[in-house]
C-alpha cells in the first residue's frame, strides 16, 4: 500500500542518516575533518555504496527465482562457471573478491534458469560474509530450490584482509566447496564436475 511504502521510504532515510553519521566519526576517529572539501560528501557516498555492498541482506530466494523453475527432460550434470562475486569480510569490513562455480544435476526434470544461479550466488555475497559459509548457503539454497540429486559449489576468492593488512600476501587465494547429494557421495560424479570446472 502507499502507506506501507512511505514509511519504508521514511525509515530507509533515517537509516541512511545513522549510517552517514557513524561514518563521519569515524573520520573524525582517523584524525580526519569531514569537513574538509574532499570529505564533505564522503559520509554519504560511503553510506550508500554500504548498503549496496549488504543489500542481499534484505533479498528473499523466492522472489530472486521469481518461479524460474521449469520442466526439462535433462539429468545430467549442469555448471555455470566464471561467477563473478563481491562480497565484505565479515571480520574487517573489507572485500573478498573472485568466481564462483555452481552445479546441479536435475532431479524430476526440475531446472532453473541460468541466470537466477548467477542472481543466487549475488544474494549471498552482497552482506557481511566468511566464504565458507557464503559456499555453503549456496548450495543449500540451491538444494532447497531444485531438490536436485547432487549440487556442487566451489568459490575461489582474494581477501583484501590478507593482501592489504596482518600477513600481506597479495598474491594468496583461498578457495572453499560444497558438495551435496550424489556429486559429494559419487565419486564419478565429483570428478566430472572438478573436471569441468578445471580445478
Amino acid at each position: 500500500t502507499q502507506k506501507n511504502s512511505k514509511s519504508a521510504e521514511i525509515a530507509s532515510e533515517k537509516k541512511l542518516a545513522r549510517l552517514c553519521g557513524a561514518v563521519r566519526t569515524i573520520l573524525e576517529c582517523i584524525g580526519e575533518d569531514p569537513s574538509r572539501d574532499g570529505l564533505l560528501d564522503t559520509p554519504t557516498r560511503y553510506a550508500q555504496a554500504l548498503l549496496f555492498f549488504t543489500k542481499g541482506n534484505d533479498d528473499v530466494l523466492a522472489n530472486i527465482v521469481n518461479n524460474a523453475v521449469f520442466k526439462e527432460d535433462h539429468d545430467e550434470l549442469v555448471l555455470v562457471k566464471n561467477i563473478e562475486i563481491f562480497s565484505m569480510c565479515e571480520h574487517h569490513l573489507v572485500p573478498f573478491t573472485g568466481k564462483m562455480h555452481i552445479g546441479y544435476i536435475p532431479s524430476g526434470g526440475r531446472v532453473i534458469g541460468l541466470s537466477k544461479l548467477a542472481r543466487i550466488a549475488d544474494m549471498f555475497s552482497r552482506r557481511l560474509q566468511i566464504q565458507e559459509r557464503l559456499t555453503k548457503q549456496v548450495a543449500l539454497a540451491i538444494s532447497e530450490i531444485l531438490q536436485p540429486e547432487g549440487v556442487a559449489v566451489i568459490v575461489e576468492c582474494s581477501h583484501l584482509c590478507m593482501a592489504m593488512r596482518g600477513v600481506q600476501k597479495t598474491s594468496a587465494t583461498t578457495t572453499t566447496n560444497c558438495m551435496l547429494g550424489s556429486l559429494s557421495s559419487d565419486a564419478t560424479m565429483g570428478r566430472t564436475f572438478l573436471e569441468l570446472v578445471k580445478l
